[in-house]
């Protein structure tokens, strides 16, 4: 029986019947039922290889006798927290089950038919995904240099555009944004426009020029800038991040947030979390030398890649990069393929521990020979 077939499949909303899925990061557990094989290692969905911080942990095992209870609806303790970190009031802060539900709130308040969904070509697939759903117009300005072109960008609005998103770093290529080029932007853009700055990986950049585009929120109350806990604290499986703006954004925001949407356990880890800049530390520290670790041995291969500020680097195979993925999966490596992006030559690879990335390494040579 063909589900198009199916006559209450007409009742669907229109975009939400031509999305296609947003695909993770094949799971270790997966690839190994599979396969039947073990020990694997997946440098695919830009994880913390450090795991999470000790004092996470011991929250988290601290907290578990009140699993059975709903969590703190309104996450004050952590409203207050990050409050404190970015020097604004609670009232600018939207909580959300990872900053993908944030982004999706975002697209659910303010994209409809006959609206426009401004984003850059290679920017990350939720854009596009959660603007469809809504029922907007997608548009989608062609990349400079596998990262997001401005001017093309500013060339492409309209009257009709109602929300542009910009990932600084950009997700999957790694590229970034000059603070001057940003604020440049800003500047330009309409005051009825709101911009998304999805900030995922700010914590690892090390580019003296970088922004943080919180900054600038007082001054443009268009603005939206979201963060996660998924990538340098560690606390992906928990599903926890946050936009900061105006107020009366935030309000907007919450509104279409679901109920207990950030459950106990994130809402305590993420607490805890924001108390050790120690570990942050070591996660950057770590990142940066598995950085050069991989660059250093995609050179050796003669292989090419794009310069990236995040915790992943994408590789240019020059070919399809399906028969190497699937190659690297037969070696127990789980990399990233990025035919759904429109990039079908490339891989994006997260940096692991030393060991994981040699190893990564080493079942290159071996595949590519």
């Amino acid at each position: 029986m063909k589900r198009s077939n199916l006559p209450f499949l007409t009742h669907a909303a229109v975009g939400v019947r031509a999305l296609t899925p947003y695909v993770p990061g094949k799971p270790i557990a997966e690839l190994e039922r599979e396969l039947g094989i073990s020990h694997s290692i997946k440098l695919a969905s830009n994880e913390n290889p450090l795991g999470v911080s000790p004092r996470v942990a011991q929250a988290v095992t601290d907290a578990m006798g009140e699993i059975s209870r709903y969590p703190d609806g309104s996450s004050f303790e952590l409203h207050q927290r990050l409050a404190g970190k970015h020097h604004c009031d609670a009232s600018h802060i939207t909580l959300g089950n990872g900053s993908n539900d944030v982004l999706d709130m975002v697209a659910r308040v303010f994209l409809a038919p006959g609206k426009e969904s401004l984003f850059s070509q290679y920017a990350f697939a939720v854009y596009p995904i959660s603007s469809q759903a809504a029922g907007a117009n997608l548009v989608a300005a062609p990349a400079k240099d596998y990262g997001h072109d401005l001017e093309a960008m500013l060339q492409r609005l309209s009257d009709k555009t109602a929300v542009v998103w910009i990932a600084n770093p950009n997700n999957p290529t790694g590229t970034w944004l000059t603070k001057h080029a940003l604020y440049g932007f800003l500047q330009q853009i309409p005051e009825t426009t709101i911009v998304v700055i999805d900030e995922a990986y700010l914590e690892y950049v090390q580019a003296t020029e970088y922004p943080d585009a919180s900054q600038w929120l007082d001054e443009f109350p268009n603005l939206i800038v979201t963060r996660t806990f998924s990538k340098a604290y560690g606390l992906a499986s928990l599903r926890i991040g946050y936009a900061l703006s105006h107020p009366d954004i935030a309000d907007l925001l919450n509104r279409v947030r679901q109920p207990f949407n950030v459950n106990s356990m994130a809402q305590v880890a993420a607490l805890a979390a924001l108390e050790d800049d120690d570990f942050i530390q070591q996660s950057v520290a770590l990142n940066d030398a598995g950085m050069k670790q991989l660059c250093q041995g995609f050179e050796a291969l003669s292989l090419a890649y794009i310069p990236s500020v995040g915790n992943f680097i994408t590789l240019d195979l020059g070919s399809d990069a399906a028969a190497v993925d699937q190659a690297l999966l037969k070696l127990g490596c789980i990399t990233r393929p990025l035919a759904g992006y429109g990039m079908p030559n490339h891989l994006r690879i997260s940096i692991g521990l030393e060991e994981e990335n040699q190893r990564l390494l080493t079942a290159l040579k071996e595949v590519l020979q």
